[in-house]
């Protein structure tokens, strides 16, 4: 099957790229800002704690807490008065890899994985 999306004016071959593409440059910023990673995986059924971990390499025992897909992108994309332009260019950011994630996956949620550093995923199968 042959996938076409755009994404900001811009032609891609997959999904996939499109991801990539819209996580370029992007920063997560918490305690300790990380960049935003796209994160392909193998074919499941379902979106699962167990399918994330096995889909990550982790430990079936590893620490998981799932979270709705629209609730962690609210603090991503809302716009605050107090921004600048680069708070405004993350934000718009978020709100269009948000968007793509909304209109090209299903069964979409963010898992938090780990203790004291965590790995954030926001997943979906396409």
């Amino acid at each position: 099957m042959q996938f076409f999306f755009q994404n900001n004016n811009k032609n891609f071959d997959s999904l996939a790229d499109a991801i990539k593409a819209t996580c370029e440059g992007l920063v997560y910023i918490s305690e300790i800002d990380a960049p935003v990673l796209p994160f392909c995986g193998t074919v499941v059924a379902e979106v699962t704690r167990e399918t994330i971990l096995q889909q990550i390499g982790f430990d079936a025992g590893t620490q998981i807490e799932e979270t709705r897909f629209d609730a962690f992108f609210v603090r991503l994309t809302t716009f605050k008065d107090w921004f600048g332009e680069p708070e405004k260019a993350r934000a718009a950011k978020f709100l269009e890899l948000q968007k793509l994630l909304k209109e090209f996956t299903r069964e979409r949620k963010v898992f938090r994985v780990g203790k004291i550093r965590l790995d954030i995923f926001a997943v979906g199968i396409d």
